[in-house]
């Protein structure tokens, strides 16, 4: 695997968690897996230990790299540490909004440095599995460098391509591909995740339908052409999530554990995330949460500035539900939350992001609303199912491929389209009739909680794809 980012060590988003526990599930079938990442600052050094020393060039110059190796439940994590990581405080940036303005050479060196690693050490690599924009230029590095090895590409998101400026590359004296260069030939930018596509032996994304829907201009970010030329090539698979990590069974941030065959537990979560949250009297009502980036993907301009008022504000009109709020972003989307919040003693928001309140949100709530504009594959309605929370979903990407409708007798949850306020809303009323039949919602919950939403699906079609190849 080579990754900007992995769980135990680095994590920004969901990225970390997929690469984590996909290597994990891999290792248990029987499979060697090494994790190839930056060493940022951050990471504590303890139990590491340098395997290899080599030289990267770069700017004209030959710049010293070294490789550090620690072994997790028998995952291989292989660090490289360079100035552009271990002097940073970020992975992308000091912040989640400004990134650093180097990242072209950064991430350009990373993908050197995977290559020559893998030139210079005794293992013998059968498969490259890249994952997102950071890793695009190591397919072609890898054949520069004469590493045979058959290389997978993951697109996690391709809203982020990783696209600079050509000075970006010039400064770095390094061989760009043309398969990076995009645009008018005059103004032709890098593209690392163009790069990827092209260059790799087989494409993969996160869900059957966000790869249907990226063939499409509408939603290929530019890059349509080449994943339509490329469909034979290519293949969705589902994320997995990690049981050992969520599972309401085990989980040890919840108050009180529960299981499909004792639900009872759920309840003592729901008064604790209330009283979390200062919200009283709502102990017996309809409680909705959202755990999220607050962006225009995740469908917040519907959800709160379309329409006065707006779609979130109608569903608090009445007092007869309650929501909860947890994450960070746009400044527009904070704005308009806390002016709600001042309005509404039934919604509660959280401006930060914390991992235990995020489990204790997911068993606590009834409901969890994710009206996601689009949506590659989705980790939170696959969390909401394990625990038994009904989830609201646009019809789209992962959304759709995860969640069933419970007007269908197999339904795990509430499918909207098109994402609209109206729609969104008319989704909210509908999970609080829904939530009157305890009957149904007992039984509603009880399914989606039986679902197998774990990484030995997905690492079995991994290992269709990995095999395919060799």
């Amino acid at each position: 695997m080579a990754t900007s980012e992995t769980v135990p060590f680095s994590k920004s988003g969901g990225l970390a968690d997929v690469v984590g526990a996909l290597s994990a599930t891999l290792t248990e079938m029987g499979n060697e897996v090494r994790i190839f990442m930056p060493m940022y600052s951050f990471i504590e050094k303890e139990g590491w230990h340098k395997s290899l020393s080599f030289l990267i060039p770069m700017l004209g110059t030959n710049e010293r790299a070294e490789i550090y190796e620690k072994e997790v439940n028998g995952v291989v994590y292989v660090g490289l540490s360079h100035p552009y990581f271990s002097k940073r405080l970020g992975i992308y940036g000091d912040t989640s909004f400004q990134p650093y303005p180097d990242n072209c050479p950064r991430f350009l060196c990373f993908a050197k440095a995977t290559a020559l690693y893998l030139a210079a050490t005794d293992w013998k690599v059968d498969i490259v599995h890249c994952h997102d924009w950071t890793t695009g230029l190591i397919p072609y590095y890898l054949n520069y460098f004469k590493v045979e090895a058959k290389t997978v590409f993951t697109i996690h998101n391709l809203a982020y391509q990783g696209v600079f400026p050509p000075f970006d590359a010039i400064i770095s004296s390094s061989r760009i591909p043309k398969s990076a260069l995009r645009g008018p030939k005059a103004h032709e930018n890098i593209n690392m995740m163009a790069a990827g596509l092209l260059d790799c032996d087989f494409i993969t994304t996160v869900s059957p339908t966000y790869m249907e829907e990226i063939r499409e201009s509408g939603m290929g970010c530019g890059l349509d052409d080449i994943l339509k030329d490329r469909k034979d090539d290519s293949k969705g698979i589902i994320n997995g999530i990690d049981y050992n990590e969520w599972n309401p069974e085990t989980d040890k941030d919840l108050i009180s554990n529960y299981s499909v065959s004792d639900l009872s537990g759920k309840e003592e979560c729901k008064k604790e995330l209330l009283e979390e949250f200062k919200i009283k009297g709502y102990d017996d009502k309809p409680l909705f949460a959202i755990i999220s980036r607050l962006a225009d993907q995740k469908g917040f301009d519907e959800l709160l500035l379309e329409g006065e008022p707006c779609a979130l504000e109608r569903i608090l009109q009445n007092h007869d539900s309650a929501v909860v709020l947890i994450g960070t972003g746009d400044s527009k989307y904070v704005t308009k939350l806390s002016l709600l919040m001042s309005k509404y003693n039934n919604l509660s928001v959280k401006i930060t992001f914390s991992t235990p309140l995020s489990h204790k949100t997911e068993a606590g709530a009834d409901f969890f609303l994710m009206p996601s504009r689009f949506e590659p594959c989705g980790l939170n309605q696959l969390y909401s199912m394990k625990y038994g929370t009904l989830p609201i979903v646009n019809m789209t990407g992962g959304l759709k491929d995860t969640v069933v409708d419970l007007e269908n007798k197999e339904g795990t949850g509430f499918v909207l389209s098109p994402l609209n306020p109206e729609n969104i809303v008319k989704a909210a009323e509908r999970a609080k009739e829904f939530y009157k039949d305890k009957e149904s919602l007992t039984e509603a919950r009880k399914r989606a909680m039986k679902v197998d939403s774990s990484w030995k699906k997905s690492a079995e079609e991994y290992m269709e794809v990995y095999t395919s190849l060799l």
